[in-house]
């Protein structure tokens, strides 16, 4: 009874922040509780101090937790779903990732998603792309019911698994899948050739790649030169009379 009486004044006396909904197993015999703070750090880590509440939720932390931890300023609320460990030192990759757990943070959003076109570029090093946006690629079935932050844009496509790599652990349209999205969304044929060339030179892509790409970068020129004229021919006939 007494041991009995130790380990509930123990969970009541003890109001540390950061034990909030702690178990307490053991007893006497046990280490402390693991806070919930560190299995937060744990899982955070692979993504740059950011998680999603979904993900909290697997690991039996509830989200009254994370409201709480959040009123303390332990944690910052970057979008909805999405958290981050309050003075993470973030890398150059942060708001990718944060893109990415966004798409994901929806209970009904997809597993597998990518960030892709000029963002994947950038990502890649390849080309003087610099988008103002972060490009994302989903499933074209993904119901994706969570509000879209301005920041983001979002392109709907299947997208085959090898279509789809990591890059510093985050997941990125393949350096062909990502030239070939650029230029059917900015018909930038200048862009397209410069990334090939620069993708050629860092290794994403090897010489027979290279050639199959300009092979379709030159015949989506003959298309579009080719639409061009019959437009002009189009508007130059006479009108009957």
């Amino acid at each position: 009874m007494q041991d009995e009486q130790c380990v509930e004044g123990y969970v009541k006396i003890v109001p540390l922040w950061n034990y909030i909904d702690a178990s307490v197993s053991g007893a006497y015999t046990s280490p402390m509780p693991q806070s919930r703070m560190n299995e937060l750090f744990d899982l955070a880590e692979a993504n740059d101090g950011l998680f999603t509440a979904k993900q909290a939720r697997e690991k039996g932390i509830k989200d009254s937790v994370l409201a709480r931890l959040a009123q303390r300023g332990r944690l910052a609320r970057t979008a909805r779903g999405v958290y981050r460990i309050a003075h993470y030192p973030a890398d150059r990759f942060a708001q990718y990732r944060e893109a990415v757990l966004w798409a994901q943070a929806s209970h009904h959003g997809p597993a597998q998603i990518a960030l892709s076109h000029e963002t994947a570029l950038l990502i890649y090093g390849i080309s003087d792309a610099n988008p103002a946006k972060v490009h994302l690629t989903v499933p074209k079935r993904a119901r994706l019911r969570r509000e879209k932050p301005g920041w983001i844009v979002i392109h709907r496509a299947a997208l085959a698994p090898d279509e789809i790599t990591e890059h510093e652990a985050i997941p990125v349209t393949s350096p062909e899948r990502t030239i070939m999205d650029v230029l059917k969304t900015s018909h930038r044929v200048d862009l397209a050739r410069q990334a090939i060339t620069d993708a050629r030179r860092e290794g994403f892509l090897n010489s027979e790649q290279a050639a199959r790409l300009r092979q379709q970068i030159n015949r989506y020129s003959r298309e579009v030169v080719r639409g061009i004229n019959k437009e002009r021919t189009i508007h130059r006939e006479p009108k009957a009379s």
